[in-house]
């Protein structure tokens, strides 16, 4: 309770030292085995002059995060990853599919028994964005669930935004390098 009072006091300290500096810039921490690492926003560890002063408050410290991708894998809560991932609430699954043309309803089938229902699937293209199948489409409809089809970068953004406010949401995404 003393801490959170004390990042109360300093909130106000905090936003004006924040208006009088210059925006930074993101960089990738150097990792030699995992070349071309790309961060990835998150709005838990957006002002750095404080320890940890999470805006949104009570985010369970066990929440799937995406903090990082290359052209091959993501880096979730530290974990590096190879190849395309499922993501349900804050479970997270291998998926099968390689390229955009390989998403289908059949490899989707998960969320016909998965429950809660996600109230979005967010489908991560790979590098660029991709016109999604109507029949596909409408097999998610069928779901429960509406449609997000986004670049790879975007979608695992979007994903840790939408899991930190709480919102139950999924994500199938194919590694950034993906080009079709």
């Amino acid at each position: 309770m003393a801490v959170r009072q004390r990042a109360i006091t300093a909130l106000p300290n905090l936003i004006r030292t924040l208006r009088n500096e210059q925006p930074f810039k993101l960089k990738p921490p150097h990792n030699p085995n995992y070349p071309n690492h790309n961060s990835l926003p998150s709005l838990r560890r957006a002002f750095s002059l404080y320890d940890q002063i999470n805006l949104i408050d009570n985010v369970p410290e066990d929440q799937l995060r995406f903090q990082g991708f290359n052209d091959t894998g993501f880096t979730v809560n530290g974990v590096e990853y190879e190849g395309s991932l499922l993501c349900v609430g804050n479970l997270i699954m291998s998926w099968k599919p390689k390229k955009f043309s390989e998403i289908t309803a059949d490899s989707l089938s998960l969320f016909q028994i998965v429950r809660p229902i996600p109230e979005i699937l967010i489908i991560g293209c790979g590098r660029n964005i991709q016109h999604v199948d109507p029949e596909l489409r409408r097999f998610i409809r069928s779901t429960g669930m509406k449609l997000e089809a986004v670049d790879s970068r975007n979608a695992a953004s979007t994903y840790n935004i939408l899991n930190e406010e709480g919102r139950i949401v999924a994500a199938a995404l194919l590694p950034y390098g993906v080009s079709s």
